[in-house]
């Protein structure tokens, strides 16, 4: 292949930039271009999990040979500022995002009432929701985060169950998993609270503290969950420990059976941070939602006694101290959602900003890139700490 053509045509992207249709001819290995005897069009998002898999960052796409849709066939789009393109991608990742959560919602409600009239739960549409959340977070993790992050009081079950899903594949993708363990990771977190659903939702819901005799009867969601689980066809070992060991402690004070040190995989060590962490930056009915600063140092408290102190500190660093999807206040008392942090370092994200608690006022919503801007974040805040709802701007 010439130079000419090569300059005319070829164009280096990201593989978390890529999308069904695009002709891929080279991938990028140490700076330096490598064809590939596979070349050809992306059919389908597998294909872009297996380069993800494969550790490849960047591919090179030949833009005349791409779908004609997708606004690479000529050399002048290429060299253009994609910005714009970004932000109408973004929209639609977001809209994408918003009918998964949608559909896990339908599915995980769907289940819990057939569990609840003593159905056998089938794992098959598990597994597509659970490829569909994989393809998702491989695609856009900051869409998907920025709707995970909107919560209701009245739905935490199956809030509480998808997020604690998304937080563990996007925790076993920054652990290198494999999309086979990704999977069994997503459907272990889907089910993790599926024996709620035979507890007195008087005493799952109630605003005050629980008596010793009530938190007893709560925990024998996990007794349920075994039972469950035992009659679940298809439920690899991997998913049954997800749900069967994120109430464990290190120390063996956990349970349901008690389980210590080595006992607990890592997977199984990862669901007890996960389902902590997601616990405490939601909004319950007996208690308020915290920032993730606030709840990342209640993590570290629990360390080493139930807590695995080393996966916590590399959870903190996989989420980042200010999650997309988090509320953050910069320096010029405008608030904003943290929403775009992708590529970036974790004090730098672009801010969606709406609000200034200086003014206690809505603002002209605009999105402050940090890496360009003279402001920076001044703190993270809790939704509570807020007298605005900030819902309809996410």
């Amino acid at each position: 292949m010439g130079d000419s053509l090569e300059s005319s045509h070829l164009i280096k992207i990201a593989v978390s930039e890529l999308k069904v249709g695009m002709f891929v001819e080279a991938i990028d290995r140490n700076k330096s271009k490598v064809n590939i005897a596979s070349a050809g069009q992306i059919r389908s998002a597998e294909a872009i999990l297996k380069l993800h898999k494969n550790h490849i960052s960047h591919v090179w796409v030949n833009g005349e040979r791409s779908a004609p849709d997708l606004g690479l066939g000529r050399a002048e789009v290429v060299v253009k500022p994609a910005a714009k393109a970004i932000k109408v991608d973004r929209v639609i990742r977001q809209k994408q995002a918003k009918e998964l959560m949608v559909e896990a919602k339908d599915l995980i409600q769907k289940v819990l009432s057939e569990t609840f009239e003593g159905k056998a739960v089938e794992v098959q549409p598990f597994e597509v929701l659970a490829d569909n959340m994989i393809e998702s977070v491989m695609l856009d993790a900051d869409a998907l985060k920025c709707v995970s992050a909107l919560r209701s009081k009245d739905a935490y079950l199956l809030e509480h169950s998808i997020n604690v899903a998304f937080l563990l594949v996007t925790f076993g993708r920054y652990l290198n998993f494999d999309t086979d363990m990704l999977r069994q990771i997503a459907i272990g977190g889907i089910l993790h609270d599926i024996g709620k659903i035979k507890i007195d939702s008087n005493i799952l819901n109630k605003p005050g503290k629980l008596t010793a005799e009530e938190f007893e009867h709560v925990k024998l969601h996990q007794t349920y969950a075994v039972e469950i689980m035992a009659q679940t066809k298809g439920l690899s070992q991997i998913s049954k420990d997800i749900s069967l060991m994120h109430h464990e402690k290190l120390d063996g004070n956990g349970y349901p059976r008690g389980l210590k040190g080595d006992e607990i995989p890592l997977h199984g060590r990862m669901s007890c941070i996960v389902d902590i962490f997601d616990a405490l930056t939601a909004t319950r009915c007996y208690k308020e939602a915290m920032s993730p600063a606030a709840a990342f140092k209640i993590l570290i408290s629990l360390t080493p006694f139930h807590l695995d102190q080393k996966l916590v500190y590399e959870f903190i660093r996989c989420i980042g101290v200010y999650p997309v999807g988090s509320l953050v206040q910069l320096s010029d008392g405008r608030i904003g959602i943290v929403w775009e942090a992708t590529g970036r370092d974790a004090l730098h994200p672009k801010v969606k900003c709406f609000y200034s608690v200086t003014k206690r006022c809505y603002t002209k919503v605009e999105i402050v890139d940090l890496r360009r801007s003279s402001f920076n974040i001044e703190k993270g805040i809790s939704p509570s700490s807020l007298e605005i709802d900030p819902t309809p701007f996410y």
